[in-house]
């Protein structure tokens, strides 16, 4: 049950800086849905509302139990996880050449997002109990290796290299800081060498022409350049101070394309400029480091190895997709935390800031 003692640890920093970057990201999703005369106006953001709703619920919620009990219960989150991602690939909704996604109704769940919590709590589970002083071995890696293939495999297959890649820079994250044997790491490096040409010949077409874009936007400017291109002339044209709320050009001629999700930066960037874009930033690194500050201060492994996991994944997500947008990075689908819009990607995010403020609150107590 809920202990009245904690209201007085209640972290309402990180959820002033929560609500600081939903509000933000809520502002940029509706000029970029009213903006475009080409979007369902009011429909999508009166969704992204109401999956923010339902994520505070979520929120409210993983107050009332113990963060510890998330240990007790991490095999059956990861595994009911992956038995979702399996069910997407035998019954998922198709589209645009993907099956990412399972209908209960009115309302569709993307699983790759949702398994993302699921991986972190079973390798914080495992970590926090076989972490030694002299870091893990090769020999010991094998079963965190297998509990991360799994889902990386399920998601490749739906296909969402992004989402998998993110599962993978997450689990490097969280095995980096429980600390690895130094011979072994250098095998890992060398087998991952190894694996960039293999994995190259395995990628589907749009996938390799989408890496060959990267390198070279111009090679086909209508085409796989197209995204690139115009969101690099969107972040442009902001330049110092923006042309202001609803006032981006690219958005309104509909030159920027999937502006409401995967480059709603650039929307935002053409309206405010550097100054709001370098504003944003700021904000989420705040949150970042708000939820490493988090982990140190935990007084026992579970919770720390937790924190570390969680912030990790809010950084990778951050990074790809502003690396993405401006073009120094491959265009792999990867949304921008509490911005981009998407139910499932803000039920996991506010998910995992539930869990970050869980574990802050009980930082200071032995249960």
């Amino acid at each position: 049950m809920f202990d009245r003692r904690l209201i007085q640890y209640f972290d309402w920093g990180l959820l002033g800086v929560t609500v600081l970057i939903a509000a933000l990201g809520l502002g940029a999703l509706y000029s970029a849905v009213n903006g475009d005369p080409g979007m369902p106006h009011g429909s999508l953001f009166v969704k992204q509302l109401i999956w923010y709703g339902g994520g505070l619920g979520v929120m409210v919620a993983i107050f009332l139990f113990s963060y510890k009990s998330l240990d007790r219960w991490a095999y059956v989150i990861y595994f009911g996880c992956n038995l979702l991602l399996a069910w997407v690939l035998l019954f998922g909704k198709y589209v645009g050449g993907a099956r990412r996604w399972i209908d209960f109704g009115p309302i569709s769940i993307q699983p790759s997002e949702l398994i993302k919590i699921g991986v972190i709590i079973v390798l914080a589970r495992f970590y926090s109990r076989f972490a030694t002083t002299r870091g893990f071995t090769l020999r010991d890696l094998v079963v965190p290796l297998l509990l991360v293939m799994l889902p990386f495999a399920l998601i490749v297959q739906q296909p969402d290299l992004g989402t998998a890649m993110v599962i993978l820079l997450i689990a490097g994250t969280m095995t980096a800081y429980v600390k690895i044997e130094r011979r072994s790491l250098l095998y890992l490096l060398a087998a991952g060498a190894v694996a960039v040409p293999l994995v190259w010949f395995d990628l589907k077409g749009y996938q390799k022409q989408r890496i060959l874009t990267f390198l070279n936007p111009d090679r086909d400017p209508l085409g796989a350049g197209y995204h690139i291109i115009q969101s690099k002339i969107a972040i442009g044209s902001g330049m110092l101070t923006g042309k202001g709320f609803l006032q981006g050009t690219q958005n309104a001629l509909s030159f920027l394309p999937e502006q409401h999700t995967d480059f709603i930066f650039s929307v935002f960037s053409e309206e405010w400029g550097f100054v709001g874009a370098l504003i944003l930033l700021v904000v989420f690194l705040v949150l970042i480091l708000w939820g490493l500050n988090i982990a140190y201060n935990c007084r026992e492994p579970f919770g720390a190895i937790l924190c570390v996991g969680l912030t990790a994944m809010i950084f990778w997500q951050v990074f790809i997709n502003i690396g993405m947008v401006m073009g120094l990075m491959p265009v792999v689908g990867v949304p921008l935390p509490f911005v981009s819009y998407g139910g499932s990607s803000i039920l996991t995010i506010m998910v995992c800031v539930g869990i970050l403020l869980n574990v802050s609150m009980r930082r200071f107590l032995f249960e």
